[in-house]
Formats: C-alpha cells, structure tokens, sequence
C-alpha cells in the first residue's frame, strides 16, 4: 500500500503529516499503522520513515474542522522507536509550528496575505492553539531572518499563541493538587512540582538530582538517566497515567522530567558562549528517556506558566521582572512572552520556523484497512 504523506520540520522537531481522511477507517488500527510507516520499533528505524531520535519520531494527523471556532483539529502522535507503542497522551509544540503550514499548502485553510491567522484545535489536549504564518504571493513563506536555536539558518517567522493552555493533560494546572510533593527515591526525598500547561511537565532542582543544570545532552550517564527516570515514574503515578513499575513503557511521554537552576554562564552545542545576564531560568529536559538538544514548545509554556505560580520551585528560582521569559537549553535560548487578560494568563506566545521537506507517497508492510480509495 501506499499512502500519501508529507514530511516537515516544526521548530526543533521533524514529523510526517498525514491527512485525517488518509489515516486508517478505524481510529484503534492507528497505532500500528503510525509503527508500520516508521519503522518502529527498531533502534534505526532503518525500515521507515522515523529518524531514530525522539525529536524526527513524531506524526501529526490533521484535518479540516467542523466546528466554526476552529480551522483545523491536530492530533500529535510520539511513536516510541524501540517499543511496540505510540503516545497519543501530550501535544508537541514544535510540530504544532508546521500545522499552519501544512494546512495552508495543502489547501484546508485558504491563504491570505500578508499574514494567514490558522486556528488550531488540538486533540491530545483540547486545547486551542493559534498560528500567525506569513504568506507571500499566494504561498507559504519560508525564506527569513528569523532564527531559533536548534536549528541552522533562518527562516519565515511563525508566531504560536498556546491559549489558556491549564490542564491540558490531566485537566488540572496541579495534577497532585500541591504546588510541591516529595517525591522518595532510594536514599533520599526529593521536592518536585508536578505542573500541566500544554503538557504536564515534572520539575525537579538540578542540586537536588545531583547535577550542576549546565550539563550538555552527552554528560547524562546512564546511571543517572535511570535515576531521573525513576523520579519521573513517580510523578506518572501521582498524575495517574500509570503505575511507577510500567510507567515508561505506558506513558513515555508525559509527564515530562524537567531539571531546572539558576541563571548560570554556559557553553551550548554549538559552541556559543551564553552569559547569566542573557537568561531568566536555565532548564534541561528529557524525551522519552533521553535528553532533549534543545527545548520542547510545550515544555516552555508550561515553565512560563510555573514561573507565575506561587509556592513552586520554579517560582521559588525565578525573579519575574517582565513578561518575557528568557530560558536557557541546551541549543541556547527561548524566549516567551505571557499575555494577561484579567490578571491571569490568557496566552502564552512563542516564535518558530517551519518548512516542507517532502511531499509524496510512503509503502506500507503491512495491509491497513482504510475508508478510501488508495493509489
């Protein structure tokens, strides 16, 4: 079989978009057929699509709306690489950047220049999600100046507005109910804050997991992945995605383990020297186990949201100054900005590039059972 596809990276991340109407008739064959057309699961992904990384495993499946208040609903799909699984539980915020994209070229929304506004309804979450994406002589941008760490080059900006993104997940801001919970491993206590905007993220004090929070992705050693994994596993349980025991084959993916620490001078990976002054909070976080290059979207509305709450160990490091928060990773550093309507926060708004990489057809191994005509 063969079924029509396009591959795009969205900020930081690389995916394949496919077509609602494209994907198979019966929403439980999903899984193995997103594991089929990826190559999963094998380390390599060497027989399919999948790049053999967390950030180039992902799938989004999209389709023109219904609903008046929207233009297109987006469902997010993590597809584990050396598991028989895929996580439908969170939304990515890197591939949301290319939803706008992909919906204008491929004609879901119709393109209006200078600027095509593409609201955005995604599924995981049920949340809204707008995209600002630039159009020039009836087609997507991509040419620009604007660039985001992570990524070489420059492109057309795209401008994400996650709106009043609490609760995304669990339908709780404070899945456990407490701002700070002690979470007990082997030989000590250790304070975390288990938060849920865009998606649920566990933040824990790099000093507390003994790390400096500075650390590059290859520093990590596999004895102290193991250990924040195991933190991790804990915090799935009190959110009740699934017991600790199972917790990294059942939910991978959410909720996300999150190390935090005060500004600091660094080196990224590329070299660059970054200097305290430049940043309001430095983050590292995990991706289905491994460390993440840089920052996930997601990831950074839901610590801008925390860094607003009281009580919390983010709020607790963090000195807001502004409505800008400017957050170091591994690749360098992402700003957001927070928006207010009433004295709470109503967005929270980022900036990424995307752009198509390939539009064409991926084989099937397998039969799938689909509700139209293939080619």
């Amino acid at each position: 079989m063969k079924v029509p596809v396009v591959i795009m990276r969205g900020g930081t991340s690389k995916g394949v978009f496919i077509n609602f109407e494209h994907m198979p008739a019966n929403r439980f064959h999903w899984e193995d057929f997103l594991l089929d057309i990826m190559g999963s699961p094998d380390r390599r992904q060497i027989d399919g699509l999948g790049g053999a990384n967390s950030l180039t495993s992902k799938a989004a499946i999209i389709k023109k709306s219904d609903s008046p208040e929207y233009d297109v609903e987006y469902t997010f799909a993590q597809v584990s690489i050396d598991n028989q699984m895929v996580d439908f539980k969170g939304n990515c915020g890197n591939i949301s950047s290319a939803v706008g994209p992909y919906a204008i070229e491929q004609g879901l929304v119709a393109a209006k220049e200078p600027i095509t506004i593409v609201r955005i309804f995604n599924t995981n979450t049920q949340k809204l999600i707008t995209a600002e994406v630039e159009v020039e002589n009836g087609q997507v941008k991509t040419e620009g100046s604007c660039s985001i760490p992570g990524v070489p080059g420059t492109g057309a900006p795209i401008y994400l507005s996650f709106n009043r993104a609490e609760g995304a997940v669990t339908g709780k801001l404070l899945p456990t109910g407490n701002p700070i919970d002690m979470i007990k491993t082997k030989d000590r206590l250790i304070p975390v804050s288990v938060i849920d905007a865009a998606n649920p993220l566990v933040f824990v004090r790099a000093q507390d997991v003994g790390l400096i929070g500075n650390e590059s992705p290859s520093d990590y050693t596999e004895e102290k992945l193991n250990e924040l994994e195991a933190i991790r596993s804990i915090a799935a349980e009190m959110c009740g995605f699934a017991d600790r025991k199972s917790a990294t084959l059942k939910s991978p993916a959410v909720p996300k383990m999150t190390i935090i620490a005060p500004p600091m001078d660094y080196i990224d990976i590329t070299g660059t020297k970054r200097n305290a002054s430049e940043m309001d909070l430095m983050i590292r976080m995990m991706s289905m186990q491994k460390p993440h290059q840089a920052l996930a979207i997601t990831g950074a509305i839901c610590t801008s949201t925390g860094a607003f709450l009281n009580d919390s160990i983010l709020s607790d490091m963090i000195n807001i100054k502004h409505d800008v928060l400017r957050l170091a990773h591994p690749g360098g550093i992402m700003e957001t900005k927070v928006e207010f309507l009433g004295g709470h926060i109503s967005a929270i708004k980022v900036v990424r590039t995307a752009r198509t990489i390939m539009e064409g057809y991926v084989y099937t191994k397998k039969s799938h059972k689909f509700s139209y005509q293939l080619a």
